[in-house]
């Protein structure tokens, strides 16, 4: 199995908010934004695996700013970790006033998915290729969140 660069699998989704999206404080409603992050992110895994994956898990959704009626929703996804079967997804939200210009980070959130075979049974996914430093950074907060979600609170030690 060939190694997978991030930027692969790497998508930007735009979207206008309208009065649909909207709760009754009159801004976009939270769970229109975290469906929006589900199914980038999900979008991103599904690349990376080369198949269908589903949410296991969301480790930390922080809701920045609010988004308004009528801003473009930029969610941007990427792969930070990979594992056997399962892949750790970053998203970025960001809204954009198209009148003034004015982009606000409105929410980040990170996910983790489990590829799934023909059978609906978690297969292996494609090791990552981390070329930039960056990469390489976010891979390893990954892997740090990663070890708190299964209680091994230790971050010096490598995970196997």
């Amino acid at each position: 199995m060939y190694k997978k660069s991030v930027k692969e699998s790497t998508i930007t989704i735009v979207q206008q908010m309208t009065h649909q999206d909207a709760n009754l404080a009159g801004n976009v409603h939270g769970g229109t934004i975290m469906k929006l992050i589900d199914n980038t992110g999900g979008i991103v895994a599904s690349r990376h695996a080369g198949s269908l994956v589903v949410t296991a898990s969301i480790d930390r959704l922080d809701f920045h700013s609010p988004v308004y009626v009528g801003d473009l929703l930029r969610l941007k996804a990427s792969v930070n970790y990979v594992g056997n079967t399962s892949m750790e997804v970053g998203v970025r939200v960001e809204a954009e006033n198209f009148i003034t210009g004015k982009v606000r980070h409105t929410a980040s959130a990170y996910l983790t998915y489990v590829a799934l075979d023909e059978n609906g049974k978690p297969k292996k996914v494609p090791p990552l290729s981390l070329e930039t430093e960056e990469e390489k950074r976010r891979y390893h907060e990954a892997e740090v969140r990663r070890r708190h979600r299964l209680g091994n609170f230790s971050d010096s030690k490598p995970i196997s």
